[in-house]
């Protein structure tokens, strides 16, 4: 490989190692010091670039690569305040288990604490939220340092997409010349002919990744099958439950599971359980209402669950979470990192191991079925949940209408990326299961509003199948910058915009009672977003009601380009629509 300076040569060599490992796509944003990357990127024939003006929306967009397609998608920024921007997103991949690579310019080591223009300390900067970092030595054109490097761009990969995915920051220092301009032969960037000595591996690597990472799948030790198999073959009551889940238990493991246990399947909308063509194949019900129903009297009633087999992140609903908390019964973790996804603190057993290789060695043996009467109870709760939810929507429109038309009408495929707050809780409540192939998707990590349009249109330029976004107002208005990847980037979505004119989260909380509330936390701020549309070069719409919305809903997913259909509720009519459906489903549950 042959260079004008050195700092071309180390570039050209990262990128070259990283595509190696199966690198395609990089998220670069404009800068000076970053300028070796960014051009070695962008002249690599293997690479598709999405060019970003914003590093936060940046780091966003790649986050949803990366979340969609579970391997990370690269992001090269210039030195300073453009690193700091990527921190958000770092969180998020940290929490949510998401891989990602960042790599930061930087100034030489000599210039930090000097006033130097640009220049902050950035080792470590995103603290413990990484997998691992490293502190790059400055290019040199030496064999030894050059296998360091490729070994470097393996090792990166490899430990964020391993047994525990998520960030991995190399922090990159260059000095000028930054430009790929030749130097003099006795200028300290040159690059002389003969280098590398001879040494073929350091000059051009090998046929191949420098160094080939064999992951493996992490399967329960028989000690941990015999517990679960004690607990499962003894209970009449069982519970299965699948909470967010990147690279969580698979429909067909959950199938193979289900129909040996007999216990009834309780998916979260992000669990990539609770769309597909599964739920029509299981002999217990695909249970999603629940966070409608489990708080009532008379669920109060029930027995316990006597063992509760646990996948995937946290759930979404505090409904299912209290009531897995006041359950006097043994509970199961599953997770492959070892983490602890459970915030009550009432699970009896954490089994380090991976979800399908432990449902699939679980429903290996012969196991007891759960009381049919114990299944029959789920179910008749769905029947009351979604006959409760049907005649509202006869009734009236409200937020959570939207959710039940957004994930009922969406295409077979879709991707489906669902904003925090109340539009990710609505869908937990009133998504119904279907068997269209939808992948829901949200940024549960952090369970942050910031970058949500970013992450959404990142997803969706990895796949070919529609894009749906649903989101809030105070989402849409953080992120409006996410919105310039429409075009530079050759995304095509259509955007749900629910605009309640502030927000409607407070209106569950006692301080919707305070004086404050309207100005301090409800934050009405009277926003008209159909400027975008000029803007970003998108098309705006408002709908007034049900009809016209799942018009223009199915309209849009049949048009090209990006449609934003706005759709506007009062907050906190939309809550005592939420209530009055407690109220019902309760009452008639209680009637059963």
């Amino acid at each position: 490989m042959t260079a004008p300076n050195v700092n071309t040569l180390w570039a050209k060599t990262l990128v070259a190692e990283l595509v190696a490992n199966g690198v395609d796509a990089v998220c670069l944003s404009p800068g000076s010091r970053s300028t070796p990357l960014t051009v070695a990127f962008a002249e690599h024939p293997e690479v598709e670039v999405f060019s970003h003006l914003d590093e936060r929306s940046a780091a966003f967009f790649a986050l949803g690569r990366g979340r969609r397609t579970g391997t990370p998608t690269p992001l090269v920024c210039t030195s300073g305040t453009a690193a700091a921007n990527y921190h958000p997103a770092v969180i998020e991949a940290n929490q949510s288990g998401v891989p990602l690579v960042l790599l930061t310019a930087d100034r030489p080591p000599e210039l930090i604490d000097s006033g130097a223009n640009q220049t902050v300390d950035q080792e470590k900067l995103y603290g413990d939220a990484v997998r691992w970092y490293r502190d790059m030595p400055e290019p040199e054109a030496e064999p030894r340092k050059m296998r360091m490097l490729r070994t470097t761009a393996a090792r990166a990969l490899a430990a964020s997409t391993g047994s525990d995915p998520g960030p991995v920051h190399l922090n990159c220092r260059f000095r000028k010349p930054l430009e790929p301009t030749r130097v003099p032969d006795d200028h300290p960037a040159s690059v002389p002919d003969d280098w590398a000595g001879g040494d073929r591996a350091a000059e051009a690597g090998r046929d191949g990744p420098f160094v080939a990472t064999s992951g493996g799948v992490t399967a329960p030790g028989e000690d941990a099958i015999e517990r679960l198999q004690d607990a499962v073959t003894t209970a009449d009551r069982g519970l299965l439950v699948a909470g967010p889940a990147d690279d969580g238990l698979s429909a067909d493991a959950l199938e193979r599971l289900a129909n040996a246990t007999g216990f009834p399947a309780l998916a979260d909308p992000l669990s990539d359980l609770r769309f597909g063509p599964h739920v029509d194949r299981l002999d217990v019900p695909v249970c999603a209402g629940y966070d409608g129903y489990l708080g009532t009297d008379a669920v109060a009633a029930w027995d316990d669950p006597e063992v509760v087999l646990r996948f995937g992140a946290s759930p979404t609903s505090k409904p299912l979470r209290r009531y897995l908390r006041d359950a006097d019964c043994r509970q199961f973790v599953v997770d492959p990192t070892g983490g602890w996804p459970e915030a009550e603190f009432t699970a009896t057993d954490l089994v380090v191991a991976d979800a399908d290789a432990t449902a699939d060695a679980l429903a290996a043996d012969s196991l007891g079925r759960a009381d049919p009467a114990w299944r029959e109870q789920f179910a008749t709760a769905e029947r009351v949940h979604w006959d409760a939810v049907e005649a509202a929507l006869d009734e009236t429109y409200w937020e959570g209408g939207v959710l039940a038309d957004a994930t009922a009408l969406a295409p077979d495929p879709t991707t489906l990326f669902v904003s925090n707050s109340m539009p990710v809780r609505d869908a937990d409540r009133f998504g119904r299961p279907r068997t269209a192939d939808l992948t829901a998707l949200a940024n549960r990590g952090a369970s942050g509003i910031d970058g949500i349009t970013s992450t959404a249109l990142g997803a969706g330029s990895a796949t070919d199948d529609p894009l749906v976004l649903v989101t809030g107002d105070l989402a849409y208005y953080h992120d409006m910058n996410g919105l310039l990847a429409l075009g530079r980037c050759g995304v095509d979505a259509t955007v749900v915009l629910l605009n309640n004119d502030g927000g409607g989260i407070f209106h569950m909380l006692p301080i919707e009672e305070h004086p404050t509330f309207d100005e301090q936390f409800r934050t009405p701020h009277g926003l008209d977003f159909e400027p975008t549309e000029a803007l970003y070069d998108l098309d705006f719409e408002r709908t007034t009601g049900r009809e016209e919305f799942r018009e223009r809903f199915t309209a849009s997913l049949e048009r090209a380009g990006t449609q934003v259909i706005e759709v506007r509720f009062d907050a906190g009519d939309s809550h005592a629509v939420r209530e009055r459906l407690a109220e019902r489903v309760a009452d008639r549950l209680a009637d059963t």
